[in-house]
């Protein structure tokens, strides 16, 4: 039997959010001493689902809310070796090639700041992730005014071009 669930995940505010899949038990400990070692001053919250022998959800971080958020998330996700990361005071652009290149890392499914949905597939052996919904469905093409705000944008507010 296969069944699909679509699950709203909770992102609080000034947030992001990381959903990927890791194979380890070793993933809480490495995920942390990549952000706190990226990112001075960096609040997060980081659910790691264990998919064998006692299978919990493993939990780390410096923010309880965040922490509290990411093991709910994760919980409600409920697939097998998936881990939740709620970060503040960061963004994914900071540290995600390091976390892609974190050993357990299998693979990353979303970094936003958007509204999310997961959408899992039950089976008799348990869950999994099929795919994510991230934010909304594009409404048009960019036109020039639109490419200026863009570039803009990346060069005045976030500093991230010069």
């Amino acid at each position: 039997m296969l069944t699909f669930e679509v699950i709203s995940l909770d992102c609080p505010e000034d947030c992001n959010l990381i959903l990927g899949q890791s194979h380890f038990i070793k993933t809480v400990e490495d995920i942390s001493e990549l952000l706190v070692t990226s990112v001075p001053g960096i609040e997060y919250g980081l659910a790691f689902n264990e998919a064998s022998g006692p299978c919990l959800i493993r939990v780390e971080g410096n923010c309880a809310p965040l922490v509290d958020a990411a093991r709910d998330n994760a919980q409600r996700i409920g697939a097998g070796h998936i881990f939740v990361l709620l970060i503040r005071k960061a963004y994914p652009i900071n540290f995600l090639n390091g976390l892609k290149q974190t050993q357990e890392v299998c693979s990353i499914y979303a970094a936003t700041a958007n509204p999310i949905q997961v959408i899992v597939a039950q089976t008799q052996q348990g869950r999994g992730i099929m795919g994510v919904v991230d934010g909304s469905s594009p409404k048009g093409v960019e036109g020039p005014e639109d490419i200026a705000n863009r570039k803009s944008f990346l060069r005045k507010v976030t500093g991230y071009k010069f």
